[in-house]
């Protein structure tokens, strides 16, 4: 409906209107990508923008939405619009040197906590290292969930340890956290009982072809993991032994068909593999390891 005095377009027209050029433009999840950028054009949440489908949209939010909209449709991705992803229980901020931080990588916090479960519980002093942080995700989820805990995220790209920077602040862990620039885990000492790492490992000869909201938005350094997909498995299981304490635990996410041979690296290293876990959809998607 409209105003009937102006004509001006409701909310509710404004994201019917939305949803059906993301429908037309073959966009997946039109719905749910049009509720979640009608509601950020409208300064609204997306649990609350259906009970204001019949506000009279203010002139601001018109040509907000309309460019949100466009930015879809050249498939830019809602997190990149938005210029933030929930992950975890929190919302991260991105930049154009993170990655998007995946659903899927919230197995590899989940397969953590069932290891600290099992070797000391939640409460115990944790020492933890991000191996190519990003927006910082997985460190700051950890740091979360463990009270006691310190950690260290590790990046290669000034911009994205930034962005962890104020990722660490809006979760309120920055006093836990710390963040270096390095390559690997050449700026760590034998100083930490947990390393985790979700790395690049797509095959460099197959990065065209991914869908072009990960090709185009992603940082190519987080996707790129050389010539077989596996360079990072290769500088992680060098390092291993050098930043691990004695009882300490490595996980890695790892690409669906990647398991069998991350585990012949690692075991070349002289770790020792403990677990491999499934996502929801079955695929292989995080390996943990142990010094022999």
């Amino acid at each position: 409906m409209s105003d009937p005095e102006n004509g001006a377009p409701t909310i509710g027209v404004l994201y019917r209107q939305a949803r059906d050029r993301l429908r037309a433009g073959g966009i997946d999840g039109a719905d749910l990508d049009a509720r979640l950028l009608a509601a950020a054009a409208f300064g609204l949440s997306p649990e609350r923008l259906f009970l204001h489908t019949d506000d009279i949209a203010d002139h601001g939010g018109v040509p907000r939405l309309d460019d949100f909209i466009a930015r879809r449709l050249a498939h830019e991705p809602v997190g990149r619009i938005l210029g933030r992803r929930d992950f975890w229980d929190m919302t991260l901020l991105l930049s154009e040197a993170t990655l998007e931080p995946r659903p899927d990588t919230e197995i590899l916090i989940e397969t953590v906590l069932e290891a600290v479960e099992q070797q000391g519980g939640r409460g115990r002093d944790w020492t933890l290292a991000d191996i190519g942080t990003g927006t910082g995700a997985i460190l700051l989820a950890l740091l979360r969930e463990l009270p006691q805990a310190r950690g260290v995220g590790v990046d290669i790209a000034l911009p994205a340890l930034a962005t962890a920077r104020l990722n660490a602040a809006r979760a309120g862990v920055a006093d836990r956290a710390s963040f270096v620039q390095g390559n690997y885990c050449d700026a760590l000492g034998p100083a930490f009982d947990l390393v985790v790492s979700n790395p690049p490992y797509i095959r460099s000869s197959e990065i065209g072809d991914l869908s072009p909201e990960v090709r185009q938005y992603d940082p190519r350094r987080a996707l790129d993991g050389g010539a077989d997909g596996l360079a990072a498995y290769r500088a992680l299981a060098l390092a291993a032994s050098g930043v691990l304490l004695p009882q300490g635990r490595l996980f890695v996410e790892i690409g669906a068909d990647q398991a069998s041979d991350v585990r012949a690296i690692f075991e070349a290293c002289g770790l020792v593999v403990d677990k491999v876990r499934r996502d929801l959809a079955g695929h292989d998607r995080v390996l943990s390891a142990r010094l022999a």
